[in-house]
């Protein structure tokens, strides 16, 4: 008598019900994308698209600031001024790379929010025409 080995989790199944277990493939490549399905019309607001590149901007503008402080002090304090002079035009470069890389998201944001509204008038069109 033949048994039938047992699947890795413990439970033991049958080869009928091995064969009705449906594939969760799409639902999968549906959950784990990173872009907004078509077919969702829940509408976003403007935080809900612009948060990150705000909070990047936000961040690097304080960063530059902190480092514009930091770079001053090492021309009036006397004490620590090696260090000053070193954290000092770090924190502006850093501080300006993120400042840059937030200003340039916005556009790029704006840019993909204009192809999707065009892809959802296309899909809507195509809808109208081929589905009477």
């Amino acid at each position: 008598m033949e048994i039938p080995p047992k699947s890795p989790d413990g439970s033991e199944k049958s080869p009928q019900s091995k064969e009705l277990v449906t594939s969760n493939t799409a639902s999968t490549l549906c959950i784990s994308s990173r872009s907004e399905s078509v077919w969702t019309s829940a509408s976003r607001t403007k935080w809900d698209i612009y948060h990150k590149p705000i909070i990047v901007v936000s961040v690097g503008a304080a960063i530059f600031l902190f480092g514009i402080v930091i770079t001053s002090l090492s021309c009036f304090q006397i004490k620590n001024k090696n260090i000053y002079k070193m954290c000092g035009p770090a924190l502006l470069s850093l501080g300006l790379m993120l400042l840059v890389c937030g200003l340039v998201w916005i556009p790029i944001i704006r840019k993909k929010q204009k192809q999707r509204q065009k892809s959802k008038f296309l899909q809507t069109l195509k809808s109208f025409f081929f589905n009477r």
